[in-house]
């Protein structure tokens, strides 16, 4: 069963906790004692059972009612599986949540219909980096309608403000749906709640099945093999991960930068000989010619088009702290230093709106070009989504995430 990857966004205290614990309950996806083990907890510290409790990994975070790091759950329903991601809202936090985002397939948002919490910054940031990970479907969850008296009329004015901000950011109306929620009475997430008899669409564990089954016809797509490395004593031996299309023993492949190219002699996925090979194996494979000794960040491809190579990239990039010092970045799994980089434009996440700048304020986006001290392999994250996205960091600590836009 292929199992969905869904990342939770949205601002701390929204409900992405409370919405997966409540999830993990109707779907009975979490044994009778975790949830007794929650509840115990929640007595404990003099509190309300709170669904989140049976997500939370760390005594800390109960404590603190804080998620601290990206926390992974599975759901099955309908024959379908899901692994939500929840991630951390605040500020602070930021690198966890770019990285567990950077996994999903689908993005759920989570936005308190609460007066006093409402859209926030933080929200449209979130909503920002969903479209910079290139997920092609957002689910908006209206959270908290029991505390606003399931009133459409707030239900509406949510959808229209944000919908308004997807349209500035580039998301086609068919890529996002929103359903009204009450994470914590479990309502409209595996059935419709009498509540709200006014929504005429689809549960949110309904949604999801539906784009999941949408989504399953896939085309074929082109060979990219990204090495990690070359066994000790077998030059000819390379090994790394398929990001993309297959392959059967005695095709050629091409050494990507460098152009040699070579023919497929054996094939080996996970420890096993076998014919051939596709998207997501970890392989071994014996070649006809030697590639070179450092091939860790080379992509093996089909063909020479299949992907770009140069020392200069264009990217939008997400900064999270101030940009100045020396650069690098994280592509294909090596790390390459940058000779320059150069902000030509800023973004205001908050708004969508861009205007020419030399500088990209933390928390902000930018559009940039970036010269590095050596060729890489690379594509444009609309194309090839694998390597069409790196890490930024300056100083040598996390500055950063970035797609690569031609």
């Amino acid at each position: 069963m292929i199992v969905n990857r869904v990342t939770l966004l949205g601002n701390k205290d929204h409900g992405k906790s409370t919405l997966i614990g409540s999830l993990l309950i109707q779907t009975k996806s979490v044994s009778q004692q975790r949830i007794d083990d929650a509840k115990k907890t929640s007595k404990k510290l003099g509190r309300k059972f709170e669904p989140g409790y049976i997500l939370d990994s760390f005594q800390e975070e109960r404590e603190r009612e804080m998620t601290i790091d990206t926390t992974r759950a599975q759901v099955k329903y309908k024959n379908t599986g899901f692994e939500f991601i929840d991630v951390p809202g605040h500020e602070e936090l930021m690198k966890n949540m770019l990285s567990g985002a950077s996994y999903a397939d689908f993005a759920i948002l989570l936005v308190s219909a609460k007066p006093d919490e409402g859209i926030t910054t933080q929200t449209k940031r979130h909503l920002f980096v969903a479209k910079m990970m290139g997920i092609g479907k957002l689910v908006v969850a209206v959270n908290k309608l029991d505390a606003v008296g399931y009133s459409q009329k707030r239900f509406e004015e949510i959808k229209m403000d944000i919908g308004s901000y997807l349209s500035r950011i580039g998301f086609a109306d068919e890529e996002a749906s929103f359903v009204p929620v009450s994470a914590y009475n479990g309502e409209n997430l595996v059935r419709l709640s009498p509540n709200t008899a006014w929504y005429k669409g689809r549960s949110l564990l309904d949604e999801l099945v539906t784009e999941s089954r949408m989504g399953k016809a896939r085309k074929q797509r082109k060979l990219l093999i990204s090495l990690q490395g070359v066994f000790e004593g077998h030059a000819n031996s390379v090994f790394g991960k398929v990001l993309s299309g297959k392959a059967s023993r005695g095709d050629r492949v091409i050494a990507l930068p460098g152009g040699k190219t070579s023919r497929i002699l054996d094939i080996f996925v996970s420890g096993r000989r076998k014919r051939s090979f596709e998207e997501g194996d970890i392989v071994t494979l014996r070649l006809d010619g030697n590639i070179g000794r450092e091939v860790k960040g080379t992509i093996l491809a089909d063909n020479r088009r299949s992907c770009s190579t140069g020392n200069r990239i264009r990217a939008l990039l997400l900064a999270t702290k101030q940009l100045k010092g020396d650069h690098s970045i994280k592509l294909n799994g090596v790390a390459v230093r940058c000779k320059k980089l150069n902000v030509k434009m800023e973004i205001d996440v908050a708004t969508g709106e861009s205007k020419r700048s030399s500088r990209i304020k933390p928390l902000s986006a930018g559009l940039v070009e970036i010269i590095l001290d050596r060729d890489i392999a690379t594509d444009a994250f609309s194309r090839t989504p694998e390597i069409g996205r790196f890490v930024l960091y300056t100083n040598k600590s996390f500055s950063g995430i970035g797609i690569i836009t031609d």
